[in-house]
């Protein structure tokens, strides 16, 4: 390129448009069709690059419809617009794909990244197996949820992963956040998506969560092309779980796990955010403010908050968040109801009371009378009441049972 001309025909444009073609190629010392050249580019005296097409162009879209929608390989790709006509090489294709999934990722990780109040992710950790200082064997899972932009963390203890317990643990970390997140990021579990009626493009979401997304007032997103990115944000938080194993052999009771949980889910809150190089609690504070508020919380309780029905042992009791309460022995293999208000457990056969217990630290919990019954009806029966009474006063009360009168 000849800079010289292109620089002075910039300075004298209106009047090189003027002078003879054929002085100013003397005057430049060049031919006279460079001159030319530079007076009629239109006012963009540099050189424009030239542009050359490649022969991936006109196969460009579909490639990003079978990436984006179906998930397709290179390999798949390639061998499919070859049948149209493409005579590129693959690794045309290859380097291709690779850059539309990175800058899509690109995308989906901004937007969680840096919008307040936009975006939460849920999922478990599953079949987590603690030992208790007596050597029995909890077998639990803790639920993650994470907001994107102040990465603070809702953990919650539980023994199962029904569609109840996902309804109840979402409603539990509304309330820990305060607030709402306008969207929340799902792997495809059965308890949120309709597995019969989704395929890789459409993904449809079960009814039941459906609604219960629309009266909390939340957006559902599952894990499409792209998202294992910002999904990694929780996976990140799952491996946190794993500082959990000391505390193997460290607790007594299911609600001394939870105790665990609850104080290491305020430990990782308080820590340095290896993501935002912010403590989380500090970095919500900027964030609260940008999530939905709450809605009326009974309408989200109907969701999951029924009388669950409670099998009596052959022991003549029933194991309610991991201790065990005595009933009347007429009642071994029914099924009860409890309600628990405050430190007293109510436990009901249909609609009838059929006992009250208060709510202690101790696994065992025995009504004077029940303990009677049991111990009559098997280990002492052939033993007089007067003698049982004996029993149950030197004995049982002398263990670790919180018996009743």
């Amino acid at each position: 390129m000849r800079k010289d001309v292109s620089n002075q025909i910039r300075l004298l444009r209106e009047e090189a448009e003027l002078l003879n073609k054929s002085e100013l190629a003397r005057r430049f010392n060049c031919d006279r069709r460079t001159v030319e050249k530079y007076i009629n580019n239109s006012g963009d005296v540099a050189r424009k690059s030239r542009e050359v097409k490649s022969k991936l162009d006109d196969y460009k879209e579909i490639i990003m419809d079978k990436v984006d929608s179906y998930g397709s390989k290179s390999m798949a790709i390639f061998k499919f617009i070859q049948k149209k006509g493409y005579e590129g090489g693959y690794q045309t294709v290859n380097n291709f794909v690779k850059n539309h999934r990175k800058s899509e990722i690109k995308k989906a990780t901004i937007r969680f990244d840096t919008s307040p109040g936009l975006q939460a992710q849920v999922d478990w950790k599953e079949s987590i197996k603690m030992i208790s200082r007596q050597g029995e064997v909890f077998e639990i899972n803790i639920y993650l949820m994470v907001l994107g932009y102040s990465r603070l963390k809702f953990l919650k203890l539980t023994t199962d992963r029904t569609q109840e317990t996902l309804f109840e643990c979402l409603f539990e970390g509304f309330r820990y956040y305060q607030g709402i997140p306008r969207e929340i990021l799902f792997d495809n579990m059965s308890t949120v998506v309709d597995r019969s009626k989704t395929t890789f493009k459409n993904i449809a979401i079960n009814k039941n969560f459906k609604y219960f997304s629309m009266d909390a007032g939340f957006e559902v997103i599952t894990c499409r092309p792209y998202r294992p990115e910002t999904k990694g944000k929780v996976e990140a938080l799952a491996k946190l779980v794993d500082r959990l194993t000391p505390f193997n052999e460290e607790f007594d009771t299911f609600e001394e796990l939870e105790i665990i949980v609850e104080s290491f889910n305020q430990e990782i809150n308080s820590e340095v955010s290896q993501a935002t190089n912010e403590v989380p609690f500090l970095r919500f504070e900027k964030e609260k403010e940008y999530l939905n508020p709450l809605p009326p919380m009974d309408l989200l309780l109907s969701y999951f908050h029924h009388e669950k029905e409670y099998k009596v042992s052959n022991e003549s009791m029933i194991r309610y968040k991991g201790k065990k309460y005595s009933v009347p022995t007429s009642y071994i293999g029914c099924y009860l109801t409890v309600s628990q208000i405050d430190t007293e457990l109510y436990i009901y056969y249909t609609k009838d009371l059929i006992a009250c217990h208060k709510i202690s630290d101790k696994i065992l919990h025995y009504k004077k009378n029940h303990a009677k019954e049991i111990l009559l009806s098997d280990a002492l029966k052939h033993y007089s009441d007067e003698d049982v009474e004996l029993f149950i006063e030197e004995n049982l009360k002398n263990m670790d049972i919180f018996l009743e009168d």
